[in-house]
């Protein structure tokens, strides 16, 4: 099965690049859409700049689109990146948005290709305590949610940030695994990886207005693994 793994760069997309692996599959490429818009309907977008970084560290070939993020359109933008693609099926990390799911399957459908969503309506807390325990080194690089404060940007999700999410949860309805658009993550090593990516420079925007931030890594670059 020849599929191509829809890659954002954060944790969802990562770990459904890695179900397809242990799957078996033959993934050709990875696709990054790149959206002009801040407030993309499909695509994440804080430092998917850094996805070429990480298809080296995966030694996986990636295919760049772009869009202007206009609703509905970036669906078609999307379509004709992957009808230029020798694949037999996409892969996408989708876990509750219901806008997403259907348009990447209105896309496969009219390519005459599988989808494969591997973690479509997961129980949160058991999927983000899987991806730490799995030894996903994971960042958060957006917020947008009440509690989510500007302490959040740059940190690490381990044990205890996950018990933090759970607590917001219960507070403030925070998506645990930030299905939502409550927070925005970055994977810098994964058990896959043939080398880890380090953050040399990073920088803070926070909007104390909205109670939004992003994290926005101006410098990294590849480490062997130890």
């Amino acid at each position: 099965m020849r599929v191509a793994v829809l890659f954002s760069g954060g944790k969802d997309s990562t770990y459904a690049l890695y179900w397809a692996l242990k799957e078996g599959f033959e993934v050709r490429y990875l696709v990054t859409m790149h959206s002009e818009s801040e407030e993309s309907y499909m695509y994440h977008v804080p430092n998917v700049h850094l996805t070429e970084l990480q298809a080296r560290a995966i030694e996986i070939p990636i295919v760049k689109g772009f869009t202007k993020g206009e609703k509905e359109r970036e669906v078609e933008d999307l379509k004709r990146v992957l009808e230029g693609l020798k694949i037999d099926g996409i892969v996408a990390g989708a876990l509750a948005s219901q806008y997403q799911k259907e348009r990447v399957e209105r896309i496969a459908e009219e390519l005459g290709i599988k989808l494969f969503v591997p973690f479509w309506k997961a129980d949160p807390e058991e999927y983000m305590r899987t991806l730490i325990l799995e030894g996903f080194d994971i960042v958060i690089v957006g917020v947008s949610a009440y509690g989510l404060d500007e302490k959040w940007l740059g940190r690490k999700i381990d044990k205890k940030a996950l018990e933090e999410l759970k607590v917001l949860n219960e507070k403030y309805k925070v998506h645990i695994a930030g299905e939502g658009g409550e927070f925005e993550t970055f994977v810098r090593d994964a058990p896959f990886f043939k080398a880890k990516i380090v953050f040399d420079e990073t920088e803070k925007i926070w909007d104390a207005y909205t109670g939004s931030g992003v994290l926005i890594v101006k410098k990294a670059h590849l480490e062997p693994k130890g």
